[in-house]
């Protein structure tokens, strides 16, 4: 099972509580390209001819706009896919598994799955974004040095919603649900319209 969608929009957390309700195996795409795949990052840029180095973070964050990292951050989700497929397929847990992470774009995810209802995409509401900024101190900076913080969170903010946008674009002309979060519902609420729509192979997977 696949939750895809924008930043921000409480994937984690649903996916966290399905495990536990259900069983199943969570995999946090963001953990493992931020952590795990970072080692495939450098190969790919020492391949295509480029330093080793991480680039320069004001060249990614602040002397940039937002349409610019949007396009290069979905340019770059096919091959992050294929790294998180790698991790999938070499994870064996002996119970089913939900994904959840940014990079698994409806795009990517439906060619391989048997029906569009095996995906959801979850995005937030610009007012639920607001209160996430608020209420979660990871959301507040965009945490690399950089020269201009507040010119850089602008830029990422930015981006998140045109990589959202995207993601809604996808998921509707392939026919996959999206769920906007708009912060009226707490998260066990979300979960539980997840876990419904998501229902007959939760049934399945725990041999009903």
């Amino acid at each position: 099972m696949w939750i895809g969608g924008g930043q921000w929009a409480g994937k984690s957390t649903v996916a966290r509580l399905l495990a536990v309700r259900y069983g199943l195996t969570a995999y946090h795409y963001d953990y493992h390209d931020a952590r795990g795949h970072n080692d495939r990052r450098i190969a790919r840029r020492i391949a295509l001819g480029q330093s080793p180095a991480a680039p320069d973070p004001d060249a990614v964050w602040v002397n940039t706009d937002p349409e610019e990292m949007a396009a290069e951050t979905l340019a770059g989700f096919p091959v992050r896919f294929e790294w998180a497929l790698d991790d999938l397929r070499g994870l064996v847990s002996g119970r089913p598994i939900v994904a959840e992470g940014w990079g698994l774009r409806p795009e990517l995810v439906a060619p391989i799955i048997d029906s569009p209802r095996r995906m959801v995409v979850m995005v937030p509401t610009e007012a639920f974004r607001e209160r996430q900024l608020r209420e979660l101190p990871r959301t507040a900076t965009v945490g690399h040095g950089v020269s201009d913080p507040a010119r850089a969170q602008r830029n990422r903010l930015g981006r998140d919603r045109l990589v959202a946008d995207d993601a809604v674009r996808s998921a509707r002309r392939l026919g996959i649900r999206v769920i906007e979060v708009d912060g009226t519902q707490d998260a066990d609420a979300v979960a539980d319209i997840v876990a419904d729509h998501f229902r007959p192979y939760l049934l399945e997977d725990r041999g009903s």
